[in-house]
């Protein structure tokens, strides 16, 4: 019997036939440059058999449980040797010593470490080569001897056939952009689709960083079409990129576009990328662009089919812009300009959508029987007006569980809903038959909610975060926590579109001495980058927003916006 083995190998070892030397001298290359070749390695067959019937069966028993034990005995003796053997490999023991440099951000000693297995003829795979080349690109040493050790290192791996991936590729065109020259960088993406290695956002990022940097705008917006054909989404810091090389670059539209993707991927806009906004509100150039007079009627039109915030219709207005930061009163109307703010409605479509994945989610990481009993038993109660995260609530401010806070909260819940009902509470089992729940008056408390419906006990070992959220979610009701819900569980969510619904829907509360429990209700607008049919700006930024602390706004308006702004206030108090 045979067994085959895939390896790799390169049909010359000189340079300049290397893929590698291709990529760095950006000339094309075949893929089969890389071919398969196999190799065949004969299994022997085991020694001749045991004849067992010409014993008694005591013997024959006594026989093979001796020999199975024995068996046994070798084969853990021979796994942990094998073990062993896997671990003081001069390749593992390399690999072990590279990841320490890694982590210690020490090239030097990477260096010395590479020079001495090509000496001892130890055999480097894609891991070895990578973190050598992460090291030269990073910066950890000398600029210079890092650049160019980093090259030499990328030739080397192309000569010796080891195959690269994305993180080779990534640390590649980050050498590439630390020697000035992103086009290298953005060669080395191009090329990764033919070693069929997909790219990710970071392997775009030196090259889009770069042609910004450079004040290469046409170049960077080619790397941004690129990466929409692969399907990668810039985030943040790419679209802060974009907008200020668009901004450098006089290219109004550009950066109009710039602002409408932040408005519709990022949301609230951190502090370096607000700085870039009111640079380009600052600008002179600024001041020139936008339309004096514009059609009303097809702004409206645009407002009512972005569902609201936006017109899409381009700049409107002309003259400086008035830009500073302020805040949003409690009806969502900005305390600088008087603008009000508007609640971007979300499309019911996607609350099932989001529901349903959900449901996916919980059935794969709880037991799925306890699962569908609770929506079953969501089907039978609900829906509900609000949901209590119980635990949340009963252990705010406190150290033991207080259900006198949470009956507090439950009863403010009922009467502000139109309904009078009672909103859901969800607790874990423990919390309802142990400790604290044994209290008489916290027993009966439990038992009238049990009656009425409005408390579900999660079962032992489940998480009661996907209870709360989906019952929320799918009654279309309030959610009463002050979890921000940004754990690695609501991570797995993944979707723009939580934290669209967390605006819309979630309670927060404080509780104090003084002014007892309080609750905070969602914001009646969106927290979101908006542009007013007037041609006002506000940009929300991720400074405040804790409850105490409001938060900050971009505002940007022109005088024109702002006339007819106070015209319009002005006829509507009439």
């Amino acid at each position: 019997m045979l067994v085959r083995r895939m390896g790799y190998f390169s049909p010359s070892l000189s340079i300049k036939t290397s893929p590698f030397f291709s990529l760095l001298t950006k000339t094309p290359f075949p893929f089969h440059h890389l071919r398969p070749i196999h190799f065949f390695k004969p299994i022997h067959t085991k020694s001749p058999q045991t004849h067992l019937f010409s014993m008694n069966r005591k013997t024959h028993f006594t026989t093979s449980a001796a020999f199975l034990q024995e068996s046994t005995n070798t084969k853990t003796l021979s796994s942990r040797s094998a073990k062993k053997a896997r671990r003081d490999a001069p390749e593992s023991v390399l690999r072990h010593q590279l990841d320490q440099c890694s982590k210690r951000g020490d090239l030097q000693e990477a260096i010395r470490l590479y020079e001495e297995a090509k000496l001892n003829n130890i055999t480097l795979n894609v891991h070895h080569y990578n973190v050598l080349l992460y090291l030269c690109s990073s910066g950890s040493g000398t600029e210079g001897f890092g650049i160019e050790k980093g090259f030499q290192i990328f030739k080397q791996m192309g000569v010796n056939g080891v195959a690269p991936n994305e993180a080779t590729f990534t640390s590649a065109a980050r050498l590439a952009v630390a020697k000035q020259d992103p086009e290298m960088a953005f060669d080395l993406v191009k090329k990764m689709k033919s070693f069929g290695v997909p790219p990710k956002l970071r392997s775009y990022g030196p090259a889009l960083f770069g042609f910004c940097e450079k004040g290469m705008a046409d170049k960077a917006y080619e790397v941004d079409v690129h990466m929409g054909e692969s399907g990668v989404v810039a985030e943040e810091a790419e679209l802060s990129a974009l907008l200020k090389v668009s901004s450098f670059s006089k290219k109004a539209d550009k950066v109009y576009e710039m602002m409408h993707r932040l408005r519709a991927s990022v949301r609230q806009v951190c502090e370096e990328t607000a700085g870039v906004v009111e640079d380009w509100f600052n600008s002179e150039f600024a001041a020139e662009v936008g339309l004096q007079d514009w059609d009303v009627r097809k702004v409206k039109e645009g407002v009512v089919k972005g569902g609201g915030g936006w017109h899409g219709q381009g700049w409107l207005g002309k003259g400086n812009w008035t830009v500073v930061r302020a805040e949003m009163d409690s009806s969502g109307a900005c305390r600088s300009c008087g603008e009000k703010l508007v609640c971007i409605d979300i499309d019911p479509k996607e609350t099932e959508n989001f529901a349903n994945s959900l449901v996916k989610l919980a059935c794969e990481r709880e037991v799925k029987a306890n699962f569908v009993q609770f929506q079953d038993w969501l089907q039978k109660h609900g829906p509900f007006d609000a949901v209590v995260d119980g635990a949340n609530v009963g252990l705010i401010t406190q150290r033991n569980f207080n259900f006198s806070q949470l009956r507090s909260v439950v009863n403010k819940l009922r009467q502000m809903s139109e309904s009078k009902k009672l909103p859901l509470v969800i607790l874990h089992k423990n919390r309802t038959t142990g400790g604290p729940a044994q209290h008489p008056n916290n027993k009966k408390l439990l038992e009238s909610w049990k009656k009425a419906g409005a408390l579900y006990a999660t079962p032992h070992g489940s998480n009661d975060d996907w209870y709360w959220l989906y019952a929320a979610v799918s009654s279309k009701g309030l959610l009463l926590t002050n979890d921000e819900m940004r754990d690695h569980l609501f991570q797995l969510l993944g979707t723009s579109f939580f934290p669209r619904w967390k605006e819309k829907h979630q309670i927060r509360m404080t509780a104090s001495r003084d002014d007892g429990l309080k609750l905070h209700m969602p914001p009646p607008y969106s927290i979101v980058i908006q542009e007013s049919e007037q041609g006002c700006w506000h940009v929300p930024t991720l400074t405040g927003d804790d409850l105490e602390i409001p938060r900050q706004w971009l505002c940007a308006t022109r005088k024109k916006a702002l006339h007819s702004l106070f015209r319009r206030n002005g006829e509507s108090n009439h």
